[in-house]
């Protein structure tokens, strides 16, 4: 393993190494994809401002890792199970922001039927694991996910994404170990981006580096500027390669800074140093892509411009709708557990409905409640 930062683009938008051959259709869906998870974040973040939805995570700063590590795989046979801080992920691969919204408000038409907190999405199509809050369980899930392909004849990759914080978890060690052991053709993307809440990663390992935590465990690993999205496309899609190829595992870290808070319940300010802040804001990913995309002749000033509006009516429609909808029907609470309901279960659920409704809790003939 090589301790050098791979790059592409510096952060002025200026090249210092060798542009991956890509058509310009990905390069403007990665860079739209970007622009989404801006506007998604920010409409979340005034939504939970304002009360609407309860919770969010911010992605800002953090968006290259994402879509250009999702522009690599293939939709109709890859798995990607990735963490809360990865929207750009499900935009690149076209799944419907008033979807995920619908997820966001937890209302009649969230897939996950308001049992899930926001941001925990999960898709059949695409094929998203669904997220989980605890740190690191993915990796053994993606691991499981590859192999079962694998022994199916499949040409499927998974791909697990984790922030910095989850390399502490029994997690990645089992995931990681597991994974070398087996050759299974599973991608690792670490998306390093310097605090575990506000734990800053110093204090989280003695390692120089993520990338070397692969050495362990016999897993190749290479290191690349996150906020550089041809650089991270490069990165995963030559690990794609490997995994196809029966080569086995890779692990991918990419060196990022998360710009926002943990969560809409964080406030980084109180143990990020405003000068780290400041750094970082000079290597923003968007601007730097946006940046070598102009001068490559690939968009105008006019296309950014009329691409954002899109992006920003696109988000602002989608809250609009999901928040318009209706919430799960209480009788959900005990479905999807038994092919068939059972007696006692059914009972159970008509109990709970009767009961609901004696005490005036607003619960129709359909079950309706309001969660």
């Amino acid at each position: 393993m090589s301790d050098s930062l791979q790059q592409i683009l510096k952060p002025d938008g200026t090249t210092v190494g060798k542009v991956p051959r890509i058509s310009k259709e990905l390069l403007l869906r990665m860079h739209r994809a970007i622009v989404q998870t801006r506007h998604f974040d920010d409409r979340c973040m005034k939504l939970q401002r304002t009360g609407k939805i309860g919770f969010s995570v911010p992605n800002l700063g953090i968006e290259a890792v994402s879509a250009g590590s999702a522009a690599a795989l293939d939709p109709q046979k890859d798995w990607m199970a990735p963490s809360y801080r990865d929207f750009a992920m499900l935009f690149f691969h076209d799944v419907d922001p008033e979807d995920m919204m619908d997820t966001q408000f937890g209302n009649c038409e969230d897939q996950n039927k308001g049992r899930q907190m926001p941001v925990h999405f999960s898709f059949e199509e695409p094929k998203v694991l669904s997220i989980s809050s605890p740190l690191g369980t993915q990796l053994p899930h993606a691991v499981g996910i590859a192999l079962a392909a694998q022994q199916r004849g499949e040409d499927a990759v998974a791909l697990a994404s984790f922030g910095d914080g989850g390399t502490s978890t029994s997690g990645f060690h089992s995931g990681m170990n597991f994974a070398g052991v087996s050759k299974a053709p599973c991608v690792f993307l670490c998306q390093n981006n310097q605090w575990a809440i506000s734990c800053p990663i110093e204090k989280q390992t003695a390692s120089e580096t993520m990338a070397q935590k692969g050495d362990a465990y016999g897993v190749p690993a290479v290191r690349v500027d996150g906020n550089d999205v041809l650089a991270v496309y490069k990165a995963t899609a030559n690990a794609v390669k490997r995994a196809r190829a029966g080569e086995g595992p890779t692990l991918i870290e990419a060196v990022t800074m998360r710009m926002g808070g943990h969560s809409t319940s964080d406030d980084p300010t109180r143990y990020v140093p405003a000068e780290l802040m400041d750094e970082w804001r000079e290597k923003d990913p968007r601007n730097r892509f946006e940046t070598w995309l102009l001068s490559e002749g690939h968009v105008s000033e006019d296309d950014l411009k009329r691409i954002d509006a899109e992006c920003a009516e696109q988000m602002a429609s989608a809250a609009k709708a999901s928040a318009a909808k209706g919430r799960p029907a209480l009788d959900t609470v005990f479905s999807d557990v038994y092919q068939t309901t059972p007696k006692h279960i059914a009972q159970q659920r008509d109990w709970c409905i009767r009961h609901h409704s004696s005490r005036g809790e607003e619960v129709n003939e359909k079950g309706e409640f309001p969660l």
